[in-house]
């Protein structure tokens, strides 16, 4: 098999090159008669066909691959990060015949195209080997696959006891699979409790191309909280692969057909085995039965006993400050001529700014994950303006207007456009922008206006977003009623999945209701005390700042590195309150076009 180059075509749009390190190879093992359907029966919500992992290959400087793959085997091909995780999802496959050479241009490709005429540096060496995904070749089955990861790094916690405060959190332990209360087919309770946190394109997904890492596992609430440290909770390098690769597999429970609890003992789908066996080994000359689990030496686990959270440092103090919503009106008036200034972008299409005010506050969150840590003494030094809203649809248009914010799939079968939810819409917030997309908008408007606007930093983010208050949300602490304020993933998100047929909704959202299951027109719920709408939820927000250990500051030379993890700040409709407070912090690349990551810029200068 021979790639001339992996980033020609709209498969990996806007990846800068070297980002692509290796190619994961997967097969498939098709049903059997009566074993599958329009069903979840490989996970919820997941994959059609077992998926097998067949292991990488390297690809080049220059992006190109030549490798050599087993004969008469369906063979799909997704492109790894540094990381190991997904850029792009092929959902289809290429099959070669013994002996036959193979070869592609790039990554979706126009079928006109042809490859460049330069020395791929692939082909300055023999082809490469498939180097095995740990172990044999097999069907990727939770219990195998990731459970042992769970077994080392999570039961110690997530073992069905009740924790400090009453609380008793996801039973992760090892268990047989059952059917769970929202779930009318058995899986592991384990992979129930986790699935809910990843979003996946489906059984069903998106027929058209996907956008570039549009479920880059980063994307997920589940590698988020990790990420952010969860409890303390230190992945080594084999738990993050296993569990990266569950997701970029479509997140399958299952790596055998008979292993299903409905399938076991179906006469017809044993018939069918022996079918498949003897048709492989006569007219393929295959002698392999993909049913077959692979004797795999697994190593007795020992649950990892969390060091003990850190007590909480000193309570950090500012004179002043937090403020009542009375002296953030104050504050932010005195001395200004104005609180509000208006852009004319073009005839009929304004953006809305609100004067934020100089002052110090208390940034990060003593009780928040570990890279919101410690909370320090911040100071914003000058007054800024800041939009009212987040950039819209309409205003971004101004700008690029070949930009598509796209739009969000309901899970479980999409056929229609009545199976998918709009972001497009002119008062939507732009969203799918990438940072550096965000950076160039900053500087258009600032050449198109004379004044010099940016995404905010950090702490003027964090500053503007609190408005004087030190609670988790600008509207109160955790558990306060969210639906008046903030556009989260509550029960409004479960629409997403209505309608499906073995397994009712299962996204992890909390108990109240927005009344809207993707973004919401900009500005639709009550403004903080400044004057700001969406601070929390509707859509993530750029920072100009990159993600930096604590202490903040602004002159950190490390902010001004090319290609360096950015911040996001604020929830969006699709994260809960817990990663929407306003000290929380997520974070990505600077070409990554999140589904759900737009923007607001501020404006030096009163």
């Amino acid at each position: 098999m021979y790639l001339s180059d992996i980033y020609v075509g709209d498969g990996l749009k806007g990846i800068p090159r070297g980002t692509v390190k290796k190619l994961r190879l997967f097969t498939y093992h098709f049903n059997y008669y009566g074993t599958s359907g329009i069903e979840d029966y490989i996970g919820m919500d997941g994959p059609w066909d077992i998926r097998r992992v067949l292991g990488t290959v390297p690809v080049a400087e220059d992006g190109s691959a030549y490798f050599t793959v087993p004969a008469n085997t369906p063979i799909s091909v997704q492109p790894l990060d540094s990381e190991g995780k997904a850029l792009q999802l092929m959902r289809s496959w290429f099959t070669a015949m013994p002996g036959e050479s193979v070869s592609c241009v790039g990554c979706h490709e126009d079928a006109n195209s042809t490859p460049s005429v330069r020395r791929p540096g692939a082909l300055a060496r023999a082809p490469s080997q498939v180097t095995p995904w740990r172990g044999p070749t097999r069907g990727f089955g939770w219990d195998r696959e990731v459970q042992g990861a769970l077994d080392k790094h999570c039961v110690g916690c997530h073992n069905g006891q009740q924790h400090a405060g009453g609380k008793i959190p996801p039973d992760l332990r090892r268990a047989e699979p059952r059917v769970l209360p929202l779930s009318d087919a058995p899986f592991p309770p384990s992979f129930y409790a986790l699935r809910r946190f990843v979003r996946s394109p489906g059984l069903e997904g998106n027929p058209q191309l996907l956008p570039a890492a549009d479920y880059h596992a980063d994307t997920n609430p589940l590698v988020q909280m990790l990420r952010k440290g969860h409890h303390n909770v230190q992945l080594d390098e084999e738990a993050w692969d296993r569990l990266v690769t569950w997701i970029d597999l479509n997140t399958p429970a299952y790596g055998t057909w008979l292993e299903i609890p409905t399938a076991r003992g179906n006469a017809a789908a044993l018939q069918c085995r022996v079918r498949r066996i003897e048709s492989a080994r006569r007219y393929a000359g295959m002698s392999e039965d993909p049913e077959a689990i692979p004797p795999m030496t697994i190593e007795p686990v020992t649950p990892v006993m969390l060091p003990p959270v850190e007590p909480l440092a000193p309570t950090v103090r500012v004179a002043g400050w937090p403020f009542d919503a009375d002296q953030a009106k104050r504050h932010q008036a005195q001395g200004a001529a104005s609180t509000q200034m208006e852009i004319e972008l073009r005839p009929g299409i304004k953006m809305q700014f609100a004067l934020i005010p100089a002052g110090e506050f208390v940034m990060g969150d003593p009780t928040g994950y570990a890279d919101e840590k410690p909370a320090f003494r911040a100071k914003v030094d000058r007054p800024f303006w800041m939009g009212t809203l987040e950039v819209t649809n309409e205003q971004y248009a101004v700008f690029d207007p070949a930009h598509e914010s796209g739009d969000e799939g309901k899970m479980w079968l999409r056929w229609s456009r009545g199976d998918y939810h709009p972001l497009t819409q002119p008062r939507q917030p732009v969203c799918r922008v990438s940072w550096d997309e965000a950076q160039a908008f900053c500087r258009w408007l600032s050449e198109k206006t004379g004044r010099k606007f940016s995404l905010p930093t950090e702490a003027q983010w964090e500053w503007a977003c609190r408005a004087g208050t030190d609670t988790s949300q600008s509207y109160g602490p955790m558990g306060a009623d969210s639906a008046a304020f903030a556009n989260l993933a509550d029960s409004a998100l479960l629409d997403l999945c209505r309608g499906m047929e073995k397994v009712r909704p299962f996204l992890a959202i909390d108990p109240v209701d927005d009344h809207n299951t993707v973004s919401a027109v900009a500005g639709s719920y009550q403004p903080n005390r400044w004057s700001l709408y969406d601070m929390h939820g509707n859509v993530d927000e750029w920072t100009s700042s990159s993600y930096l250990p604590y202490p903040f500051s602004a002159a950190d030379p490390r902010h001004a590195v090319p290609q360096s993890r950015r911040v996001v700040r604020g929830g969006s409709w699709y994260d809960r309150a817990d990663l929407a407070r306003s000290g929380c912090r997520l974070s990505y690349w600077p070409w990554q076009r999140v589904f759900n990551v737009g923007f607001r810029v501020i404006c030096e200068g009163t």
